[in-house]
């Protein structure tokens, strides 16, 4: 039984969330929370972890309503944050195509590109803001690609049939993060928000149940120090590092988030992790990192296989009739365009039956032969010209003249801490933006929405809402006890790490434990597979805190002890994600059980026995986690089976 790696407890509901007309809801709750008097705010303090999309445009619009910010990145800059990595676009329901899109189109596709595990309110409130969005970043002068007539560009993403996907080229992130930048600059020179790069926070200072503060490490000199608050923001990204191998930058990390589930802040749907169908394939053993190709690439790119196994000809030399574009035979309506979670087990089928092409056989095609027939070349390059040079460069090969070989790799983790509908965990006065929250995507995030969701909590969402928590609650300064007890903390972990003196590196255990996750816990999962997991799990963490070897000080330069503090953390989370997986025996979005799946290998979901979010409470070193369920209600988008045929 599943049960028995866990306890169950009492229910969890959102109750933030406000009534009547999903359209309305926003409105009613802006205006029912409390405000803060201009005069008031400038004796008020903010901290917020992150500084990339959902923190960098937090601090911003936090900094410019007059709050005392204080924000920290690990990072050398926060233009440096990995929101940077972001390629292909940001979606919003502007219509300008006029191809039938709205707020609805958008609200709807979301919910049912989420399989049905996400919040209406909180997905239609996402699709409302997201055309303010894009006002804003045209306003701060993000450069997004436009028609002839001068008119902002759209070109499709997976899951959905309209173009909704703002751009700049392919490097949608970094212009966007650029833009939320320099308003932060703004604030930084204005004196409103003080900037600490190279530090990192190591925990949570906690008073009365509330958050109240952080402990940071000065990555530079090693020094802890401690920062009080009346309120904290984490946006510190997501945790797809626990698989090693990931799109993500190699800091990437969970800690903050971990560190805050330790003090009460409940975990929802850790299992969830996105798949990333368009991705370069794994090339040996002596890499660290995978690298994005961008989704954005399907709207011209088709996929394919050869339809015999073990055919190792050029593809040029595989005549058309011997070519099987299986997601246009598969998913006729949506073809090369399906959402992530389906185009990455399509991909993964393909290679299991032999049909894989490159080394290993672990690649389909992607081939821009027609879109260069149809358009140009010069158009193609336009469009999409960095990302065939980024191509070249990392395989030796051109995409213009041979199709880029993809295989999917871990890239989003829809799971996050627990946030109701102001953004607020179950830590009164520690708020989650981004994708350190699960709000908003469901068991499958659609292409294009994650900077939409980063740049709504920070630019417009967190702004209103955490005005409400600061008015209803005076604050008396910090005791001098809650910081101790926190420093204590973090001085006797690092003191630990330091003292073991093992014989295996930080970065060999953070690959055995990717390995067994990915093995296990990865594109599909299996019961006998989830069990085996929770067996090597607790055994390489027993062995990663007495072979452990981490040289140098504390109080100095030192990034395996950085690098330690993550992977120790990543081992805890490992174990509740798997633990999620094996308690949820359905398949949906990116959590595929093979148990679970209909007689054309799709999905099947169980919303009789699993239509809620499953929120984890950290029960104690050795401890079983504790289920919370908060039951999904459907008003507006009733649950069926996803169909993109």
């Amino acid at each position: 039984m599943t049960d028995s790696f866990y306890k169950s407890g009492e229910p969890i509901v959102d109750a933030k969330a406000p009534k009547g007309p999903i359209e309305d809801r926003w409105t009613t709750r802006k205006f029912e929370a409390k405000q803060v008097n201009p005069a008031n705010k400038r004796k008020k303090k903010i901290i917020i972890i992150g500084t990339g999309l959902a923190g960098g445009s937090a601090g911003a619009t936090l900094g410019e309503a007059g709050y005392h910010v204080q924000q920290f990145c690990f990072q050398d800059s926060p233009r440096r944050a990995h929101s940077i990595a972001a390629q292909g676009g940001i979606n919003a329901a502007k219509n300008y195509r006029n191809d039938g899109d709205s707020v609805y189109r958008l609200f709807y596709e979301t919910v049912k590109g989420g399989d049905f595990r996400s919040r209406e309110s909180n997905v239609y409130r996402l699709a409302d803001i997201s055309r303010q969005i894009i006002d804003q970043c045209v306003a701060q002068g993000v450069p997004f690609a436009r028609e002839y007539g001068g008119l902002l560009d759209n070109r499709s993403f997976g899951g959905t049939q309209v173009s909704r996907t703002f751009y700049a080229r392919g490097q949608t992130g970094q212009q966007l993060l650029l833009g939320a930048y320099q308003a932060l600059m703004r604030q930084v020179d204005a004196g409103n928000v003080e900037l600490y790069p190279r530090h990192e926070m190591l925990d949570l200072i906690m008073e009365d149940g509330r958050a109240r503060g952080v402990v940071v490490r000065n990555l530079i000199t090693g020094e802890i120090k401690h920062y009080t608050a009346d309120a904290v923001v984490l946006a510190s990204g997501g945790y797809g590092n626990v698989y090693f191998l990931s799109t993500n930058a190699m800091g990437s990390n969970v800690t903050a988030s971990w560190r805050a589930h330790r003090h009460g802040a409940l975990f929802a749907n850790p299992c969830y992790t996105q798949i990333h169908p368009t991705c370069i394939p794994v090339s040996g053993d002596h890499q660290s990192k995978l690298t994005l190709m961008s989704e954005s690439l399907r709207n011209d790119g088709r996929v394919w296989v050869p339809k015999k196994g073990g055919d190792t000809r050029r593809p040029s030399d595989i005549p058309e009739d011997e070519r099987d574009y299986y997601l246009e035979r598969i998913y006729p309506s949506f073809g090369n365009l399906v959402p992530r979670d389906i185009a990455s087990r399509a991909a993964k089928n393909v290679c299991d039956e032999g049909r894989g092409v490159g080394p290993g056989g672990l690649g389909v095609y992607l081939d821009f032969a027609d879109a260069i027939g149809r358009l140009g070349r010069d158009k193609v390059e336009a469009k999409y010209g960095n990302l065939f040079e980024m191509y070249e460069r990392i395989t030796g090969e051109n995409p213009y003249d041979t199709p880029m070989r993809i295989y999917p790799a871990v890239h989003y983790t829809m799971g996050g801490l627990w946030v109701d509908y102001d953004l607020e965990s179950t830590i009164p006065g520690l708020f989650v933006i981004g994708e350190a929250n699960f709000s908003d995507h469901g068991a499958n995030r659609l292409g294009a929405s994650a900077l939409m969701q980063g740049l709504a909590d920070g630019y417009f969402v967190l702004p209103n809402t955490i005005n409400d928590y600061i008015a209803r609650n005076a604050l008396p300064p910090v005791d001098g006890k809650a910081v101790a007890e926190a420093e204590e903390r973090v001085t006797s972990r690092i003191e630990k790490f330091l003292s073991i003196d093992g014989d295996r590196s930080v970065d060999s255990f953070h690959r055995e434990l990717g390995h067994i996750m990915w093995e296990y816990c990865g594109m599909e999962r299996t019961e006998e597979g989830l069990r085996k997991a929770l067996e090597l799990i607790p055994a390489l963490r027993d062995e990663f805190w007495t072979r452990v070897k981490v040289t140098g000080k504390g109080e100095e330069l030192n990034q395996q002890l950085e690098k330690a503090g993550r992977v120790a953390d990543f081992f805890e989370l490992a174990e509740l994600m798997v633990i999620d997986a094996l308690h949820r025996t359905e398949s949906c979005g990116g959590h595929f059980r093979a148990e679970s799946q209909d007689e054309d290998g799709e999905a099947k979901r169980d919303d009789d026995a699993f239509g809620y979010v499953a929120a984890w409470e950290w029960a104690g070193e050795g401890e079983q986690p504790v289920l919370h369920k908060e039951d999904l209600n459907f008003e507006y988008v009733h649950p069926t089976q996803r169909s993109y045929k």
